[in-house]
């Protein structure tokens, strides 16, 4: 997939307004994708949870204190197209529920 994430804008509780270089948009609820616990632990904080940044470098997301989201999973919740598989088993991020 590889698609940047060109803008992010919070929302109410934990979601994020997303738009995609390919156009595509839509909004996601953060916490039914990761715990808060671990690096995700200050998200958990709203006032913290808002001060998420666009890494234009990346193409994706992230936090001051180094938590970041896989923009390649992001897109495929907002298009609800499935990860190749390869991906699926290397990503990072913990999904409560499989995609």
């Amino acid at each position: 997939m590889l698609k940047d994430i060109i803008t992010v804008q919070p929302k109410e509780n934990y979601q994020l307004y997303l738009k995609f270089e390919d156009g595509k948009e839509g909004i996601i609820d953060v916490s039914g994708l990761v715990e808060f616990t671990g690096i995700f632990e200050p998200l958990n904080n709203l006032d913290y949870f808002k001060t998420v940044k666009l890494n234009p470098e990346w193409g994706t997301i992230y936090w001051e204190n180094g938590a970041d989201l896989d923009s390649d999973v992001l897109y495929s919740i907002i298009t609800d197209e499935k990860l190749p598989e390869y991906q699926l088993r290397n990503t990072q991020i913990t999904i409560k529920e499989a995609l």
